[in-house]
């Protein structure tokens, strides 16, 4: 009866502050709290880019390796082998050519076999890596960190921005294709703008394994690559930042691209990010989404990284309300 009444003092003191307004109410699913009992036994399994993930949920590109990058890198594939989810490291330049800094991206001993884990590198390195015929580094690479294949980001706002970036010389079109026909398993990502509908044409007629959104709305690294620049001596100004295309724009034209390709749509596997504002969010893109998919953060792993405690609870969180999710909402 003390817990009884504890709780109910407790929600007389705290009635005011858990007042919400209409204007706040979510409006992308209807709730129907009638047909389900608490979800303790829903199964969010989900197959993936071949491999069966525990959550629909995907670790995206982050940190490349410095300073704390090790551990980071170490707490994310601890926790993602624990709730069974897919993840990708971020850019692997460092190790492309050297082992000195191998450890810090060295995962799949603790993510462990079953699980998807790939590598990232950008467009310009491919570039290089092909004119100079040195495309065996990246399957070198790959099989040293028993990685499933590469991720290539497509960056040229990104690249223009940064004091010290690379510019290219091809079409990155013309590269994805000469790294598809060189039998290197690929999905594609740009950086936190997104792809228009003619790029995501093209690359839906691709045989790539996947396409990870990064649309515009979350990190976006032409304006960190603008923020590390010096104003007094810059002459390239900041609208170019604010092109793009949103997660939902881009699933939209995802949707109506699979209906016009019908089996010329040779990409199946889709991760859906840039922009996931919380999980709800998240989810109710996925069930827009007419291919396979899962939903991709990182900044938000990446604020909970260095504590693993904490990471743990913020991956159950979302595993939580996704479960909820499924038993008590449909997406509008």
């Amino acid at each position: 009866m003390g817990n009884l009444s504890d709780r109910k003092y407790a929600h007389i003191q705290l009635a005011d502050d858990a007042q919400l307004e209409a204007g706040q109410i979510n409006k992308l699913f209807d709730y129907e709290p009638l047909f389900s009992s608490h979800p303790s036994t829903i199964d969010l399994s989900t197959s993936f880019l071949g491999k069966t993930l525990g959550a629909p949920l995907w670790i995206s590109s982050m940190t490349g390796g410095t300073g704390e990058a090790r551990i980071i890198n170490q707490n994310l594939a601890t926790v993602a082998a624990e709730f069974g989810l897919g993840m990708a490291l971020g850019s692997c330049r460092p190790i492309l050519k050297s082992d000195s800094d191998f450890e810090d991206f060295n995962l799949r001993p603790i993510l462990g076999a079953e699980l998807p884990f790939w590598a990232n590198l950008g467009i310009a390195q491919i570039e290089e890596l092909i004119e100079n015929n040195e495309l065996d580094c990246i399957k070198e690479m790959l099989s040293k960190l028993s990685a499933d294949g590469l991720i290539i980001h497509i960056n040229p706002l990104q690249e223009w921005y940064q004091p010290e970036g690379d510019t290219f010389a091809r079409a990155p079109i013309e590269t994805i294709k000469d790294i598809v026909a060189a039998q290197i398993p690929v999905m594609v990502k740009e950086v936190g703008q997104g792809m228009g509908p003619r790029s995501l044409k093209a690359l839906l007629e691709l045989p790539i394994k996947g396409l990870e959104l990064a649309a515009f709305g979350g990190t976006n690294f032409s304006k960190l690559e603008k923020l590390r620049e010096n104003e007094a001596l810059s002459h390239k100004h900041s609208e170019l930042m604010f092109v793009g295309h949103t997660a939902l724009e881009m699933i939209d034209q995802i949707n109506l691209l699979r209906n016009e390709l019908g089996d010329k749509c040779l990409c199946k596997d889709i991760i859906i990010s840039g922009g996931i504002s919380d999980t709800l969010y998240g989810h109710w893109l996925s069930e827009r989404c007419t291919l396979n998919n899962v939903v991709g953060r990182a900044k938000s792993y990446l604020d909970h990284a260095t504590d693993i405690e904490e990471l743990r609870a913020y991956v159950r969180g979302q595993i939580e309300t996704l479960k909820m999710a499924k038993a008590f909402l449909r997406a509008r």
